[in-house]
């Protein structure tokens, strides 16, 4: 099903190729590489915010975006991840500031190249948090 604002996704990249972009995603995240993590994307890259409406499009917009959660996250940890056909989700759970946070990164890609990241995180508070640290930030 396509979505407004979503990247159409191409089933065969789960075919033996999907190891790479999403192991390789992981192991940048987990050593706060957001150069590593970047390169796996493809120029028109889509970001979905769990606290913006609005994608981010484009590598520069995600480069800033990693680069911001590198300094907001902490105690940072994926807890395991789910594939299928459709893409791959890490779920994950850090702190921001005195809050607790889970989330999970939905990956999805094309030949081989990853093509969007959605970010979703709970519970609300944490979310309200995060939007407010990135926000100072992002000014």
């Amino acid at each position: 099903m396509d979505h407004p604002g979503t990247v159409a996704f191409n089933t065969n990249w789960w075919d033996g190729e999907v190891d790479y972009p999403v192991a390789a995603f992981r192991t940048a995240i987990e050593s706060r590489d957001v150069d590593a993590a970047v390169a796996l994307f493809g120029p028109d890259v889509v970001f979905h915010s769990p606290v913006v409406h609005k994608p981010y499009v484009g590598i520069d917009a995600l480069r800033m975006i990693l680069t911001g959660v590198m300094q907001v996250f902490t105690d940072f940890r994926y807890a395991t991840e789910y594939g299928g056909p459709d893409g791959h989700v890490l779920e994950f759970a850090c702190r921001v500031g005195g809050r607790e946070l889970q989330g999970v990164d939905i990956l999805r890609g094309n030949g081989g190249e990853l093509t969007e990241l959605t970010v979703l995180v709970r519970p609300y508070s944490a979310a309200t948090a995060l939007r407010e640290q990135m926000a100072a930030l992002l000014a």
